[in-house]
């Protein structure tokens, strides 16, 4: 039996990226990269896990209830309904077969009642889902039973939705055009509701207006990131689905925007970005690699490969990284913590078991359907590395990546609670590298909803006889992302922290970005009394290994395994205090440390390591901040010059890499250039121009932005 992609009708167009979007053109890594190669069925070993968990929850009725609520909770009926039907139709788990048709038969007929007959309301997450799983289930059920569900499913809109102009409007518009396509409604009736919504509904001005054609989702100040492939997903699924309307090419060239740019916001182990409601939850990955999927597929079809390849690399990342939540049972956690469930670390309001483990499965699923073709995956843009940029004002945030060491900041934070939280805190909420655990990182920062005391990498300051943090007082305080160099091996860039009005002091946050770590340098002409606060994470719902000395922190969940380490190279001694009270973030306890400045200067090297880098203590020792960079046992930079292990480069003519006073690499003229390495020797070169050089003694002519690598001809 062929098995069809309900959703992904995908039609055939030139994928785009407009010119003001920040992109990275280089191929080569700071580090030895390799493709994740993980089989398309590891997707439906997820799903079946999930499903297997959720019969456990369902009633003879077939609703699915939640363990903690004791009853139906929003969508998790259609969605267990869809999971199950994309396993059965790909030959797995026959034996829920009846737990999916009594699901299915539940939620039609909770749709034919209207909005008022649905779960919590939740009308407009039941259309795409229903529309979705009436066509998986076509020769699964007899004839008579698919009838009854597709007259059930003919209701008019209005009677099935709230009128909302949320990212709900998206899932009824997507939701619309699967009807249309399956003859449950008029198709022009569909096409009428979508260009309705997308003219008068907000839905245009929510990714139109978004300098990077990011989706906003107006219930928070600063936009949340974790809600934001929501609505651009539904989107994206309605363009993916052959949507052919007025304003079908519009909605096209801002989606796939809006997608390319999220390929620099994703973390390089494959985290959707942090801040904003709802985020640190498990699924906002899973979102982020359904949309992926389909933009592999797109571009692929439209004779891209290599572009093709980093969003199938991408895809697999975000997959790889839930992982780690995976419970024995089958199910995930919610959040990304170790916390039982019944705490509710990080949870918003509709956070629950059933209707998160469900929208995983549905989106795993639809991961799956999407994922057709053979692809050869590509490193991604944020393992590569060369950009800093700011979001729009409205979600007010930076990145920046140097040889994948990405490094994310919130320029402003939430002054206001929404569920009882403030998700966005003020100042550096993530450190992550490729191949490192980045809930070390940590992975975002915190503020207490109770006491308003905050925890982010970012300056603190003596006021009134008290040490005040930064993301204690984000209505006082915001930051302006300034960039002075950008390559894929070294990024410079600073945050100026400034009061919003009224007095306090003024601070330059500078740092110097590498594949190895990140070199922090804090200063204030405005005050004496600071420092910079380390936020060390302590307990994710079990104790971390953590030890602080004079000069060092570091955090790890296994001795032999990923730590993070933040080196104090000024300050007196002891450098590093410890008597701020640990505040439980999304990921877990984060401890407060302080570092004060010396002589007007602060200056932290952040070191996330493997267990083969050297220890912090060796790192420590040999390293050496100068003028113009820093020298230390794993790397250097000197003006825009980096040296490492693995890889060299930055702008110039010339690179010593060995230090024996002869240039191992020189270019007929200035450039960008990436040279990786091994053992010391250059095995690879790639230049942002045309140019001719001689690497090792032998000329070679290059072409911009085309990786050579030996005999280099």
């Amino acid at each position: 039996m062929k098995l069809i992609p309900p959703l992904l009708v995908l039609i055939l167009t030139t994928t785009s990226f407009a010119q003001h979007l920040p992109t990275t053109e280089f191929h080569l890594t700071a580090r030895p990269w390799h493709a994740l190669n993980i089989p398309r069925d590891s997707y439906l070993d997820s799903v079946e896990g999930i499903c297997r968990f959720t019969a456990q929850h369902q009633n003879p009725d077939g609703a699915i209830i939640d363990p903690f609520l004791k009853r139906e909770h929003q969508y998790s009926t259609p969605y267990f309904a869809v999971a199950v039907g994309t396993l059965v139709r790909a030959g797995r788990a026959k034996d829920l077969l009846d737990h999916g048709i009594r699901a299915m038969d539940h939620a039609t007929a909770c749709f034919a009642k209207g909005s008022k007959g649905i779960p919590d309301n939740h009308g407009e997450f039941f259309i795409p889902a229903l529309a979705e799983a009436v066509e998986i289930y076509t020769d699964l059920v007899p004839k008579e039973t698919l009838e009854r569900w597709r007259d059930r499913m003919k209701l008019p809109v209005d009677q099935i939705t709230n009128g909302k102009t949320s990212n709900w409007r998206a899932y009824a518009m997507r939701g619309q055009w699967l009807r249309g396509n399956l003859g449950l409604i008029d198709r022009q009736s569909a096409i009428d509701y979508i260009e309705d919504s997308w003219l008068h509904a907000e839905q245009r001005d929510r990714i139109a207006s978004d300098k990077l054609h990011l989706y906003e989702d107006h219930q928070t100040d600063p936009e949340p990131h974790a809600v934001e492939p929501v609505g651009r997903g539904n989107l994206l699924g309605i363009v993916a689905a052959g949507y052919d309307g007025p304003s079908a090419t519009e909605m096209r060239q801002l989606v796939e925007d809006g997608t390319a740019v999220s390929l620099l916001l994703q973390d390089p182990t494959g985290q959707c970005p942090p801040d904003g409601r709802a985020d640190d939850h498990v699924w906002n990955d899973v979102v982020y690699q359904l949309c992926f999927e389909v933009m592999a597929e797109r571009a692929h079809r439209a004779g891209d490969d290599h572009l093709a390849g980093q969003y199938r690399h991408a895809a697999m990342l975000g997959f790889q990284s839930i992982q780690r939540w995976r419970h024995n049972d089958g199910s995930f956690s919610i959040t990304k913590n170790r916390f039982d469930s019944s705490q509710r670390v990080g949870y918003q309001s509709a956070s629950n078991i059933t209707n998160y483990n469900g929208a995983l499965a549905i989106h795993l699923a639809e991961s799956y359907l999407a994922c057709t073709t053979e692809i050869s995956e590509q490193p991604s843009p944020n393992e590569i590395g060369g950009y800093a940029f700011t979001t729009d004002p409205k979600f007010a945030t930076a990145v920046a990546s140097a040889g994948g060491m990405q490094m994310f900041a919130a320029l402003r934070g939430d002054t206001k609670q929404i569920y009882k939280y403030y998700w966005t805190s003020l100042g550096v909420n993530r450190f992550s590298r490729p191949g490192w655990d980045s809930r070390l990182g940590p992975s975002d920062g915190a503020r207490d909803a109770a006491s308003g005391h905050g925890v982010t990498f970012a300056p603190t300051w003596l006021e009134n006889g008290k040490w005040i943090r930064l993301a204690d007082v984000p209505e006082r305080y915001q930051g302006k992302f300034a960039v002075q160099f950008a390559h894929p091996l070294l990024v410079r860039c600073a945050i100026d922290y400034a009061p919003i009005k009224g007095d306090g002091p003024q601070f330059r946050h500078e740092f110097l970005i590498t594949p190895d770590g990140v070199l922090a340098t804090l200063r204030s002409a405005d005050t004496k009394d600071f420092g910079v606060t380390l936020p060390l994470l302590e307990n994710d719902g079990s104790p971390l290994i953590t030890q602080i000395t004079n000069n060092i922190a570091t955090t790890a969940l296994n001795p032999t395994e990923d730590q993070q380490c933040f080196l104090a190279l000024t300050g007196g001694d002891p450098s590093i205090e410890t008597d701020d009270a640990p505040i439980l973030s999304t990921y877990g306890y984060l401890h407060p440390l302080r570092v004060k400045a010396i002589a007007g200067i602060n200056q932290t090297f952040v070191y996330p390591r493997n267990s083969s880098d050297p220890s912090a203590t060796e790192m420590l020792t040999s390293f050496r901040p100068t003028g113009d960079g820093f020298d230390s046992q794993i790397g250097s930079v000197h003006g825009n010059i980096y040296i490492g292990r693995t890889s060299a480069g930055g702008e110039g003519r010339d690179i010593d890499i060995n230090g024996d006073g002869k240039p191992d690499a020189v270019f007929d003229a200035p450039c960008r250039f990436v040279l990786q390495l091994r053992a010391g020797k250059i095995i690879a070169v790639e230049t942002d121009r045309n140019i001719h050089g001689v690497i090792d003694g032998k000329e070679i002519a290059l072409q911009a932005y085309r990786p050579a690598s030996p005999p280099l001809r």
